[in-house]
């Protein structure tokens, strides 16, 4: 499973950066404009905060499983989950969480 877990993660970091940098290329737009498209209907709006939520979830079970392990590394996935996304940072996670040790 390891495996598949890094592949997600590496999936998860490069699809959709893919379409980020696109929209931003073609829109002449930094981060400020990508981000104001997130909120541009109701449907967007709601899929935001969905990843919100569960940005948030994942960070709080990195932290407490980090800290009840003592395995720092761990907490390499919150970076990877706020700066790429949740599809990057639940599987980078899931590949750091079962790596023997």
């Amino acid at each position: 499973m390891r495996a598949v877990w890094l592949a997600l993660a590496l999936w998860g970091a490069i699809h959709p950066m893919y379409y980020f940098v696109s929209y931003m290329r073609a829109e002449g737009v930094g981060l400020t404009g990508l981000s104001q498209a997130w909120y541009v209907n109701a449907s967007t709006t709601g899929l935001t905060w969905d990843l919100i939520i569960a940005a948030i979830s994942l960070t709080v079970w990195v932290l407490y499983e980090a800290t009840q392990k003592r395995d720092w590394l761990r907490l390499v996935a919150i970076p990877a989950t706020f700066c790429i996304g949740v599809s990057c940072g639940l599987p980078l996670y899931l590949y750091l969480r079962s790596r023997k040790g």
